[in-house]
């Protein structure tokens, strides 16, 4: 199966130059950034390096996700962040899972041989509250249920539908929970970011993800 990955950006030229050169394009068929509005020159970069990119004109990380999925080529999707805390090297190991047989295969910063550099209190133990919360609701065995870095069949996406309010990580895990699709995890350390700026807001993403568990507990698709 071909696979494509894809690379959400806004702002990341610091981090872009360090992280991208690791990528091999010898594990991948197709390399798209997907870029949402960037100032800082992340676009000419990614252009000048050869890169493929995508520059929706729609508001979000998951429309313009959305829009991506419809021109990749890919068989396989992997969602890969280059702000430092995905691992490059990672890539095969998530492809390989999913060419045994699996759905999606989520790089989990919390299965047993991982951990999280970037984290701090507040986000660890949301990362935990909401992890435990989706395993009782929707009778799931995940470790991390909001880290972006994962690949997953592209054709999943005509058995679920996502929500294009909400988050991507916590939709993919708590639909392939419901759906009773294949899962599995690689253990995958998040290093410390190495540029750009944080756009995770602590107390308004804690209130949406509530509202995404609270949408899809009570929905049938």
């Amino acid at each position: 199966m071909k696979t494509t990955l894809l690379v959400p950006t806004l702002n990341e030229i610091d981090s872009m130059k360090i992280i991208l050169p690791r990528v091999k394009k010898s594990w991948v068929d197709e390399i798209i950034v997907v870029d949402g509005g960037s100032d800082d020159r992340t676009v000419e970069y990614a252009e000048k390096s050869g890169y493929k990119v995508v520059s929706p004109q729609v508001r979000g990380l998951v429309p313009q996700l959305n829009e991506a999925f419809k021109v990749a080529e890919g068989d396989i999707i992997v969602l890969f962040s280059p702000d430092g805390n995905s691992i490059p090297e990672l890539i095969p190991s998530l492809i390989e899972k999913i060419n045994e047989g699996y759905d999606m295969v989520i790089a989990s910063r919390y299965a047993k041989g991982a951990k999280s550099y970037d984290d701090d209190f507040l986000t660890g133990i949301g990362n935990f509250v909401f992890t435990r919360i989706v395993n009782i609701l929707f009778r799931a065995k995940y470790t991390d249920v909001l880290v972006i870095f994962r690949a997953f069949r592209k054709d999943i996406l005509q058995h679920i539908k996502l929500d294009l309010n909400e988050d991507i990580d916590l939709q993919l895990c708590i639909k392939c929970a419901k759906k009773k699709l294949k899962v599995a995890e690689i253990p995958g350390d998040e290093p410390k970011r190495v540029g750009g700026v944080r756009k995770m807001k602590v107390m308004r993403t804690g209130c949406e993800l509530v509202r995404t568990i609270y949408k899809e507990y009570f929905s049938k698709n």
